[in-house]
């Protein structure tokens, strides 16, 4: 049964949420077809296994460059790829569209008064099976791999945002470690229903509960400073601005000194950003999506100044200053990519941070 609310009716008909087909759907900009170079890879794009092993460094983001004289279709994707002229200026035309077409006061209420009914209809409407499994975190996450060995001892992992298990079960899939605690929390309870639900889940090693980072209390069952790993992917930007010291003072109570945040969202000026269209600016930068979700894009040297504290200092002044949940800014990286629909000749830039904040 649809619902008769025309957002979640239009959330509900969509085989693909918009999150997840921006290679397939997207009004960005043509490209006219390049001249193909008769040339051989460089070789690192080649498929000689000497240049083709994992990074050391997961903040590298990559190793395909794309050179002067490259043929942009060459490949689906390219690593690194600054905005270029043509795509700024198509930009800052959709945000000045964007912000002359805001979201109505009335939408404004009914999207932030209750931002959990939105996330229960979204998994309502949406399988376990919506999200491809994160099998990537460990790469760019090592504490990650670290952890779930056999000798790595009693270790309490944070899931903050959990969704329907796609990072857990692939985490637990790979677990060698009988001493793991995996904690996974999320908004919904519709989403934390999915994963009790999966064939996956043993609470021997997993824990699944809701929980608002945003709120006044710690997960259930938690104590302070009882975590060892805190991930957060993809879940910081569903928060409104006016949550993010919440948030931050409850990841900080939670972790054990010296505990490590693993963080990866969306960034400023990423395509998911410029593609939004009339009726869908909240505030700059924060953005309803058609299904009554909320999402923020980032700005490194923001998020850098959120996490380290620094913005809550400027707010609560010098008094209060030493009361600040404050984090080490060990990692924070912006990770650029650029997609190429070879077919269609459409480039896609895509913009993502990436970050390790520990606990001081």
């Amino acid at each position: 049964m649809v619902s008769n609310d025309p957002v979640v009716a239009a959330g509900a008909v969509q085989q693909v949420d918009e999150r997840e087909q921006l290679a397939a759907d997207v009004s960005t900009l043509e490209i006219a077809e390049d001249q193909q170079k008769d040339k051989t890879d460089a070789p690192h794009r080649s498929h000689d296994p000497q240049y083709n092993q994992k990074r050391s460094d997961p903040f590298q983001f990559g190793s395909r460059y794309l050179e002067q004289d490259d043929d942009v279709f060459e490949f689906n994707a390219w690593d690194h790829v600054e905005t270029d002229d043509a795509y700024k200026e198509y930009a800052e035309q959709q945000f000045a569209m964007q912000r002359q077409a805001p979201v109505s006061d009335f939408d404004k209420f009914r999207f932030n008064s209750d931002p959990a009914k939105w996330w229960n209809l979204f998994y309502k409407n949406n399988t376990s099976n919506f999200f491809k499994d994160r099998k990537w975190l460990q790469q760019e996450f090592p504490i990650l791999d670290k952890i779930t060995q056999e000798d790595a001892g009693p270790v309490t992992l944070l899931e903050i945002g959990a969704g329907a298990g796609n990072t857990a079960f692939p985490v637990l899939s790979r677990n060698k470690n009988p001493k793991l605690k995996l904690h996974a929390c999320d908004f919904s309870k519709k989403a934390v229903e999915v994963m009790r639900a999966h064939e996956s889940y043993n609470t021997e090693f997993m824990q699944a509960d809701v929980w608002d980072v945003a709120g006044d209390d710690l997960p259930p069952g938690m104590e302070e400073g009882s975590v060892d790993v805190a991930l957060m992917v993809f879940i910081f930007s569903a928060l409104s601005p006016l949550q993010w010291k919440k948030a931050v003072e409850n990841v900080y109570r939670v972790l054990k000194p010296g505990g490590e945040v693993c963080f990866r969202d969306y960034g400023r000026g990423d395509l998911a950003q410029v593609r939004f269209k009339k009726g869908r600016y909240l505030e700059e930068n924060f953005y309803i999506r058609g299904d009554g979700t909320r999402v923020y894009f980032f700005d490194k040297d923001e998020l850098a100044d959120i996490w380290s504290g620094k913005l809550n200092a400027s707010e609560e002044g010098e008094q209060a200053e030493q009361t600040i949940a404050r984090f080490d800014i060990e990692d924070l990286g912006v990770d650029r990519r650029l997609l190429v629909n070879r077919a269609k000749k459409l480039k896609m830039y895509r913009c993502w941070l990436q970050g390790r904040f520990r606990k001081i």
